[in-house]
């Protein structure tokens, strides 16, 4: 059996088996099938302490999928946040050889570093760097993108970092596809490296992954931006300008790393952050997945949380159904692929034993309700210029409430350019919505960053926003 089979147990009591069954096709299968290659684009167990050293571990099976052993943390971590644990090769899986020798766009390396979770502890987190081929053409020393990806899933086995070396991955069992190289390959052209976190949990086989979990997300990313620096043959220094860039559950991710960088990493030289459809309010993002194409999203919100809080998992554990309790089970080690076709449209009202929604019970328990409120983003000035971009229509991780966290920055006098994406409504509940923002705005994205990581000042428009949707 798998070491993560046989060290973790899920969040409800339910042993995890070493190789989980294919994701079943739900009601919703048929009506998924148009959307599965665009939501591809789109957007649990207690924790246990890390016990063997990578050499030594049994290997561990996610979906059919054999988890690299250099995915297995040490028993013991580094003392100081974003120290490098380990790092070896990583081949790209789209490269092709330069006019001068070198691989396009750039040379990868696989990390292992450490950060701190919500809890306070610390927690070995895998991710990429890659040295661009390109030159830098802007002013001081090339500078560095931290990448937080947009939601890939729960499994190991979905990790962004094995994503840019498996850029699809398509078996009986699991449905992987490398969406953000899109985005990272577009970022190393401008001559920026780019490193890539793979978050608490992702990758790393000691727990399971903390999805849109605020402080994790946030630490990780400011921790691969330290990583990054000590990777051999980086040009990357402390002096680097660095730039957060993240879209749907990267947004989260960005958005909170720049709302924690002044208190966490001070020596992070942030010069901007573009967060895209951030879910900034996790109660309204809740209510915009159930039933929706990714509803599957959920169940790794709720495994997450519950691994993490204990308030909120007592309430999930008397209110799940043995139908809910085997979807969050079944959903743990799932990649976006698998979770639209196993949990598409599916309503959590089947998941209760009272037919009420998770949401609807979790708004219902103000402790459970408290531990969605800690993971609020908006409370806080983030450092430096920050890039807030929404779709109109986005009904997955709802416009309103993206709007919301740039309207609470500006109050707060920070430097916030905010950019409402205007598209007709593609689809309810499809994805397409807020899929399709992520692609139309990329490129205007990346040159907003760009400027910023030249030392280019920008003036934040919050004062158009009483005028902006």
């Amino acid at each position: 059996m798998s070491r993560k089979s046989t060290r973790s147990r899920s969040t409800f009591g339910i042993p995890r088996p070493a190789t989980p069954h294919r994701p079943r096709q739900g009601p919703g299968a048929l009506r998924v099938l148009a959307v599965a290659v665009a939501a591809a684009a789109c957007v649990g167990t207690y924790a246990v302490p890390a016990s063997a050293d990578a050499a030594g571990s049994d290997p561990v099976v996610s979906r059919g999928v054999t988890i690299p052993a250099f995915y297995n943390p040490p028993a013991e971590l580094p003392a100081v946040n974003g120290a490098l644990i380990r790092s070896e090769a990583l081949p790209l899986g789209l490269s092709i050889p330069g006019l001068d020798g070198r691989p396009m766009p750039g040379t990868a390396t696989r990390l292992m570093y450490r950060s701190t979770d919500s809890g306070g502890q610390p927690v070995a987190v895998t991710g990429a760097y890659i040295e661009p081929s390109a030159a830098w053409k802007g002013t001081g020393p090339r500078p560095l993108v931290a990448v937080a990806s947009g939601t890939v899933g729960q499994g190991d086995q979905c990790a962004p970092s094995l994503s840019l070396q498996y850029p699809l991955r398509l078996t009986g069992e699991t449905l992987a596809v490398g969406y953000e190289a899109l985005a990272i390959y577009r970022l190393l052209s401008t001559g920026a490296a780019v490193v890539v976190t793979d978050y608490v949990g992702l990758g790393a086989t000691d727990r399971l992954h903390t999805y849109v979990n605020r402080l994790d997300q946030g630490h990780a990313l400011l921790d691969a931006a330290r990583a990054a620096r000590t990777v051999p043959g980086a040009s990357v220094t402390a002096d680097s300008r660095v730039g957060l860039y993240g879209y749907s559950q990267g947004g989260g991710a960005s958005a909170s790393a720049a709302e924690l960088q002044s208190s966490y990493a001070p020596d992070v030289k942030l010069a901007g952050t573009y967060a895209g459809a951030p879910p900034a309010d996790l109660t309204a993002v809740m209510k915009g997945i159930d039933g929706s194409a990714l509803a599957g999203a959920l169940a790794w919100s709720v495994n997450g949380f519950a691994q993490a809080d204990p308030d909120l998992r007592k309430v999930v554990e008397a209110s799940i159904n043995a139908t809910g309790r085997a979807a969050l089970k079944d959903a743990s080690t799932m990649c976006v692929g698998d979770a639209i076709f196993g949990y598409g449209f599916t309503k959590s009202t089947r998941w209760t034993t009272s037919g009420m929604s998770l949401g609807g019970i979790i708004a219902a328990e103000p402790r459970a309700q408290a531990a969605l409120d800690r993971q609020r983003i908006g409370g806080t000035k983030p450092t430096g210029p920050v890039r807030v971009a929404t779709g109109v229509q986005d009904d997955i991780v709802p416009h309103d409430q993206a709007r919301q966290l740039a309207v609470d920055w500006c109050r707060k006098g920070a430097g916030v350019t905010y950019d409402a994406i205007e598209l007709p409504n593609l689809g309810d509940k499809l994805l397409t919505n807020h899929l399709v923002p992520l692609i139309t705005d990329q490129g205007e994205a990346i040159s907003w960053l760009t400027d910023r990581l030249a030392g280019k000042a920008v003036a934040s428009n919050c004062w158009t926003m009483p005028f902006q949707r």
